[in-house]
């Protein structure tokens, strides 16, 4: 049987306390009202003892914990083999578009429609694919934080992995941000393994992706419903210049040195407090930064504390009469 998110969350919000108590009281008695037909963690125990987590003792009428982790490879396993599944479909159909796109790419028609071509919801995907299926020389791109859960990543790793095999270089910008999020990582180390290069820097900017030098795929809303593909060689330059600048200044994500994630901090201070500085809401700063609002919260309440502000007139106020204006340049160190 394969569990999915309702069993999960019985498992975590009920199932797990209870089997912690059962662990911590060597078991339960099979008549204990917690457990009976009406009580309140009937649920819970129902599927613990799906699970295989306790077993019926017919001697002592006691149900008994047993060890998670014979059990664990039991629940898990299936749901690995069929995302992997899911993937391996997924990139067979994006190969199989692919081939399609190819063959409307050199057709007249594609020509007669011009330099810019509008992409909606879900033929962004598979226009992607096949873009990434016959870049031939390098593929530059720039991803900033939100909007990379762990299924697009897995997709992305399938999909860059196969083209850096080919022989394809690849440079991807990150913020600084996506250094805590252990889904990027696992990416980054997978394409890095390939000769990929990934870097992050604080500043907010648009996705972007740049195929071979010849063809971009941006943006066309903030919502990322719609997308342009441009084809024109003057704006397709002036986005790799774009690019190629923002590199410069950004970190290898890879370089873990004391001296690099102190700077990065640095960073991360100097744009919260340009965002206060120049009257941002908190979302819009947050997006900015590529965190949740929760963690710019966080941010600003500690160049509170560091100002000895209790409100966010006292800060500016503070930051105003020290001279403090967010750009004060960061010492640079050796990044090899």
């Amino acid at each position: 049987m394969t569990y999915g998110p309702d069993e999960r969350a019985l498992f975590q919000d009920g199932a797990a306390t209870l089997y912690e108590a059962i662990v911590s009281s060597g078991g339960i008695d099979e008549g204990d009202p917690r457990i009976s037909a009406t009580g309140p963690e009937r649920p819970a125990f129902d599927l613990l003892v799906e699970l295989g987590l306790v077993q019926l003792d017919q001697d002592s009428e006691r149900w008994n914990p047993e060890d998670p982790a014979t059990v664990q490879s039991r629940v898990v396993s299936p749901l690995s083999q069929q995302a992997s599944t899911l993937l391996t479909e997924s990139s067979e159909w994006a190969r199989a578009f692919g081939a399609l796109s190819q063959s409307w790419r050199r057709s007249p028609l594609s020509t007669a429609r011009g330099p810019f071509t509008y992409l909606h919801l879900d033929a962004i995907g598979p226009f992607l694919a096949g873009l990434v299926s016959e870049a031939e020389e390098e593929m530059l791109t720039a991803q900033p934080q939100t909007g990379r859960d762990a299924a697009s990543l897995a997709a992305a790793a399938l999909r860059d992995t196969a083209m850096l095999e080919r022989g394809t270089k690849m440079r991807t910008l990150y913020q600084h941000s996506a250094r805590r999020s252990s889904f990027t990582a696992k990416y980054v180390a997978a394409v890095t393994d390939r000769g990929a290069e990934v870097r992050t820097l604080d500043e907010f900017f648009n996705r972007m992706i740049v195929v071979d030098r010849r063809v971009a795929v941006i943006p066309a809303s903030d919502d990322l419903q719609s997308a342009i593909a441009v084809r024109e060689p003057s704006v397709v330059a002036y986005l790799v210049d774009i690019f190629e600048r923002t590199w410069e200044r950004a970190r290898p994500f890879t370089n873990r040195e004391t001296t690099t994630l102190k700077d990065i901090a640095a960073e991360q201070r100097a744009m919260t407090i340009r965002m206060l500085i120049e009257g941002h809401s908190d979302p819009v700063s947050a997006k900015r930064l590529g965190v949740s609002p929760r963690t710019y919260a966080g941010y600003v309440a500690d160049l509170k504390g560091e100002y000895e502000a209790e409100t966010r007139f006292q800060l500016g106020y503070a930051m105003g009469r020290a001279g403090v204006s967010g750009h004060e340049a960061v010492p640079e160190h050796d990044e090899t």
